[in-house]
């Protein structure tokens, strides 16, 4: 289903795409910064990653994919923007600002977002207007 579309020096189209292929995936995390810090050697693991996700809204210029939120959430209360991805390329055009909100839109009013930054991108998302959340703990993957 084709959310919206946006002009910049090519059509972007956004659109909710659960069953995109984990070949597509890995391909764009490639052609981002996160292939550094994602099992892209693992086509198995990947996808499991998009199967499982809730939300993957992707962004496409004449049909080649140029980026992709995939977030989890429970469309009430919370929802984890687990990737944001865009081709490093395309980067600078606004769309990983359009991937967010499209991906908030497709949680609902009432979901607040929350996403871990890649070391590159911690300067972005306050000039975004995102507040920084202090409060995050984890426990590392076992494997």
């Amino acid at each position: 289903m084709t959310i919206s579309q946006t002009d910049t020096a090519a059509t972007v189209v956004y659109a909710l795409e659960p069953d995109l292929a984990a070949a597509d995936f890995r391909d764009i995390l490639v052609r981002s910064t996160l292939a550094e810090r994602r099992p892209v050697d693992d086509l198995d693991r990947l996808a499991t990653m998009v199967a499982r996700a809730d939300i993957i809204v992707t962004a496409r210029a004449a049909g080649r994919l140029v980026g992709v939120s995939r977030a989890i959430t429970d469309y009430a209360f919370c929802c984890y923007l687990s990737d944001l991805a865009v081709d490093v390329a395309c980067q600078r055009q606004g769309i990983g600002r359009r991937l967010i909100e499209e991906t908030r839109v497709a949680a609902g009013p009432r979901a607040k977002l929350y996403l871990s930054a890649a070391p590159a991108a911690r300067d972005y998302y306050p000039r975004i207007g995102m507040d920084h959340e202090p409060d995050c703990w984890s426990f590392p993957r076992r494997m």
